[in-house]
């Protein structure tokens, strides 16, 4: 089995955390203060930006639940594996994280990827 950090299961606690406040206290177990995310739909800098994402999403996603759907193939503290969010049984997206840890064993950059690979043309 793979090296799973635990920060993994904060920063995954904190997009699914129905209570705004209880938020921060998730990622700050998880993320470092410089942090870095970018999917299709923005690019964050920052533990504070960050947990404006997260905010912003448990707002428009109320209800909808994040959750990895694969393993974990990681090397040189690199992580990648599949998440899917779901409300309910409707799946709302589907997509690849790939993430990078500090030396501190906390996230330091995650690049998102929605929906499957396209197929080879």
């Amino acid at each position: 089995m793979a090296h799973y950090p635990a920060c993994f299961d904060h920063m995954l606690a904190a997009w699914n955390e129905p209570q705004p406040e209880a938020i921060r206290a998730h990622l700050n177990l998880a993320l470092t203060e410089d942090v870095v995310f970018i999917d299709p739909t923005i690019v964050t800098t920052g533990i504070d930006a960050f947990e404006a994402n997260v905010r912003d999403f448990r707002q428009k996603f109320a209800g909808a639940k994040c959750m990895r759907t694969s393993g974990m193939d990681t090397h040189h503290e690199l992580f990648r594996y599949s998440w899917e969010i779901r409300r309910g049984s409707q799946l709302l997206v589907q997509g690849v994280d790939i993430v990078s840890l500090h030396s501190t064993q906390r996230v330091q950059r995650v690049v998102g990827f929605f929906g499957p690979l396209p197929q080879l043309e």
